[in-house]
């Protein structure tokens, strides 16, 4: 029996909306900025779910173009606060906003180079701000404080539409498609405590406000895909024996590797859709 037999999923419908992870300042970002834009969420509430991340939040622009065109100052200038970031985007037309995870060969979003490409492959994240032409990229700069820079993005950045059904459907194919895999590896949940382990990286896991409003399936698949998350962590740090060789880690790698694109994927698609929603149901 491997780790993918031990997740200890939970009945998002017996939660509540408050109750549910979030994977990334992003993520948060990205619903909360398009709930407020749509009239679905006080900004209050807005400025408040990015506490999760820090007890404080600047925001810059990377270049004097952006600084003029959202009125934030740019990097290297006293920085301003997420309020004047959410009055910028209200008074640019903003309305759609998209997360993307990119990680390096799978840059899908971003749209060609540049800075904007370049600065969300670092952070593994970034949201984009489809139609206005940029997006915001969040840096933990200290203790407690989160930095956003706002880039230009290229023409071609547009993250694309990942339905809950095909997002769902993509991590019960990786979960299926990697249990033999790990099986062979000997990934096994056998050791002590394994399940204890699990709970508790769920339990670290940031748990963000999310707006009223926001539908019960995108927070069924955030949390299987956090539970699926915390399994691939700990099967990477499993190792039954010993250390692993470089061969070994090398095959456990790759047959990790469906599951992790999985969680990404459905990330994605859970915030977009969240988005969507709150979108639709404000006009």
């Amino acid at each position: 029996m491997t780790l993918l037999a031990v997740s200890p999923c939970v009945d998002v419908e017996r939660l509540q909306v408050r109750s549910i992870p979030v994977c990334c300042p992003s993520a948060t970002l990205a619903v909360w900025s398009s709930a407020w834009l749509h009239g679905a969420a006080a900004s209050d509430d807005a400025l408040d779910a990015l506490l999760t991340w820090g007890e404080a939040h600047e925001v810059v622009a990377a270049d004097t173009a952006t600084a003029d065109t959202f009125d934030v100052p740019v990097t290297g200038a006293v920085p301003t606060s997420p309020a004047r970031l959410l009055a910028a985007l209200r008074r640019l037309g903003g309305t759609d906003a998209r997360l993307v995870l990119p990680v390096p060969g799978d840059p899908r979003g971003l749209g060609g180079g540049g800075p904007f490409t370049d600065a969300a492959l670092r952070a593994g994240e970034a949201v984009v701000f489809v139609g206005l032409g940029y997006g915001v990229v969040p840096q933990s700069i200290a203790e407690g404080l989160m930095r956003w820079t706002v880039l230009a993005t290229s023409a071609d950045a547009a993250p694309e539409y990942v339905s809950l059904a095909e997002a769902e459907h993509g991590l019960t194919d990786a979960i299926r498609d990697s249990a033999g895999a790990l099986q062979a590896l000997d990934v096994a949940s056998e050791r002590p405590g394994v399940r204890e382990e699990l709970s508790a990286r769920l339990r670290a896991t940031p748990r963000a406000q999310w707006p009223d409003g926001t539908p019960g399936r995108a927070l069924r698949v955030l949390q299987r895909a956090e539970e699926v998350a915390a399994i691939v962590a700990l099967a990477h740090a499993d190792q039954p024996g010993g250390a692993l060789s470089a061969s070994a880690a090398s095959r456990r790698a790759d047959a990790l590797r469906p599951l992790t694109d999985a969680v990404r994927m459905a990330r994605c698609a859970a915030v977009n859709e969240a988005v969507r929603v709150l979108a639709g149901a404000a006009g």
